[in-house]
């Protein structure tokens, strides 16, 4: 090829060029700063949307061995609702600390709750348990909040699988983010939950999610302070290596971002709260060297936020895969 007419490359040399804008820099108030970064994050995002009730409907409860199951649905824009289970372990006293539990790409949140729906599903719980991640939440003592991101599993075109692609498409063309509608259910779900279930401990949230799910807690932070701690596995490296370098579901690009923004930017809107990301040395999209100097910039912000004990990296020798035991064991550690 003619590298004069390489324009990927091109494409992507003039990507890297770019200066953020709005990063933060050690004359500026953090406290400022956050505020005037957050609001452009909002928007960057292409929130927010039409309020509405949230008509939250539950469609059935189940007891369990170890926890009560309620399956239910809340309305987050008027005339869309977004199924849900929130899992509430049995026999703990007082008020109990949730865990909202963000799916990947994938065949659907049931992989989440631990359900397989076909034999594929089956054999995927069994290679890698870990993607069950509100059994895991219950077994830590905690409730399990868990939400069908747009476009996956119930809210896919086929009711299962992924289908994010053409519906990022569409929301680009009006101004929105599939990222930042997945954020925006997540909000109105958790505001509808805490209002619902008085047990819920309203001071102590902590979410998570592997690859995509990773990425929508970290967003999810940025902008809900109700998080107390994010812990997102396989998803944090800046875009210069990883988004932008390499092939990517649509349902991850936010435009114009590095005009304002590399993702280690954003870190700071979740600073002093807890920040524990997880990564895997051998993950081939979230390359772990990106990670690492990924790393190293979110510790210079949390450091201005004097806040420098609450981000950890986590890492796991394998390659694209949710760490939740290594996760778990630094948020026991931060936490307590």
């Amino acid at each position: 090829m003619n590298k004069l007419f390489d324009s990927h490359s091109y494409e992507y040399k003039m990507f890297c060029a770019t200066t953020p804008k709005l990063a933060y820099d050690s004359t500026q108030n953090f406290a400022d700063w956050q505020r005037g970064a957050r609001e452009k994050l909002r928007d960057l995002l292409g929130l927010p949307l039409e309020a509405c009730e949230a008509d939250l409907k539950i469609e059935y409860t189940k007891e369990k061995e170890d926890c009560t199951e309620y399956r239910f649905t809340v309305q987050t824009e008027p005339g869309y609702y977004v199924p849900c289970h929130l899992l509430i372990p049995k026999n703990k006293d007082g008020k109990i600390p949730l865990t909202v539990c963000l799916s990947g790409h994938g065949a659907g949140m049931h992989i989440a709750l631990g359900v397989a729906k076909t034999e594929k599903d089956k054999m995927s719980l069994e290679e890698w348990p870990h993607r069950a991640m509100a059994p895991r939440a219950i077994k830590e003592g905690r409730a399990a909040l868990v939400i069908e991101a747009r476009n996956f599993g119930e809210s896919s075109i086929e009711g299962y699988g992924t289908s994010c692609t053409e519906a990022a498409k569409i929301a680009i063309l009006s101004g929105r983010t599939v990222i930042g509608e997945r954020v925006w259910d997540a909000m109105r779900i958790l505001d509808a939950v805490l209002d619902t279930f008085e047990i819920i401990e309203k001071g102590d949230i902590v979410c998570t999610g592997n690859s995509g799910g990773g990425t929508a807690t970290y967003y999810f932070a940025c902008l809900d302070e109700r998080i107390t701690v994010a812990a997102p596995s396989c998803s944090i490296c800046n875009y210069e290596y990883s988004i932008a370098a390499m092939p990517h579901c649509m349902c991850n690009h936010i435009p114009s971002i590095r005009k304002y923004f590399e993702m280690s930017d954003l870190a700071g809107l979740i600073a002093p709260r807890k920040l524990i990301i997880a990564a895997g040395r051998e993950d081939p999209i979230f390359p772990g060297e990106g990670t690492k100097k990924t790393f190293e910039a979110i510790q210079k912000l949390y450091k201005q936020a004097d806040a420098s004990d609450s981000c950890a990296l986590v890492w796991g020798d394998g390659g694209h895969y949710n760490y939740a035991d290594l996760l778990w064991g630094k948020i026991h550690e931060m936490i307590n």
